[in-house]
């Protein structure tokens, strides 16, 4: 039982630390969506998402892949997006290119791996998120 509060006490450790680390990311996105959900009226998420199946997931999935995020916050843009209207398919092809299509990094991605691995993964994750997204469109 002693040997087990020895291992316990580092593992502790290093989640408080892995914790601090992340409270401010949380906290920084959550004053970004605040922010731009002031500075951005709702009716332009409604121009730019007409609601259709199949143009919103692309239109979400080349807005994400020319951002770069963070999994961890995530759901939290998702829900910012999600309370102002935008629908679940663009919210879920945005997410899923945002996370892994990596157009900001493509120099230093092509650089340690090559071009064409470089590129194949991309497109094949630009085109998963969009396809992911439309599927979950219609099993919802």
């Amino acid at each position: 039982m002693n040997s087990e509060k020895k291992k316990f006490k580092p593992v502790l450790n290093k989640t408080w630390k892995a914790f601090k680390m992340v409270i401010p990311i949380i906290l920084s996105v959550l004053l970004i969506v605040a922010f731009m959900q002031a500075l951005v009226p709702v009716e332009s998420y409604k121009k730019v998402f007409s609601g259709n199946i199949f143009f919103d997931p692309l239109i979400a999935a080349v807005l994400g892949s020319v951002s770069l995020g963070n999994p961890i916050v995530s759901y939290i843009i998702g829900d910012g997006l999600l309370q102002s209207g935008v629908s679940l398919v663009a919210v879920t092809a945005f997410i899923i290119s945002w996370v892994t299509v990596g157009l900001i990094q493509l120099p230093a991605e092509t650089f340690y791996f090559g071009k064409r691995f470089t590129l194949i993964r991309n497109a094949t994750s630009f085109l998963g998120a969009i396809f992911i997204a439309i599927t979950i469109g219609y099993i919802l």
